[in-house]
């Protein structure tokens, strides 16, 4: 469930501006102040399975633009690539194992 919630705030801070006025307050509410479906249907005077449905097609939906856009894949990507940069920079590597990692870097720009 953590994992599912981390990886809903990513998608979340990736995509928010795609997202209706109402689908940004349910799921601000919901992932990041961790209000229950009950309280937030209370805010909203809706039903509690109103919520829910709206928060699970918003996060079919940040799931689908995540599979178009790959935004959250390239910074993982690009965070990967600056660890692993850095750890060379430290063990002194070899300067084309970093130029590698720069170049891998560039293209994911």
């Amino acid at each position: 469930m953590i994992e599912k919630t981390i990886r809903m705030n990513y998608l979340y801070d990736f995509y928010q501006a795609l997202l209706t006025e109402k689908q940004n307050h349910y799921m601000t509410l919901y992932y990041l102040d961790d209000l229950s479906l009950g309280e937030i249907a209370e805010q909203f005077n809706v039903s509690r399975q109103a919520v829910y449905d709206n928060i699970k097609r918003t996060e079919a939906l940040l799931e689908e633009y995540e599979d178009k856009l790959m935004l959250l894949v390239r910074y993982e990507s690009r965070q990967e690539l600056i660890r692993k940069l850095k750890s060379a920079v430290k063990k002194q590597d070899s300067p084309d194992t970093m130029i590698e990692m720069i170049e891998a870097l560039e293209k994911l720009e």
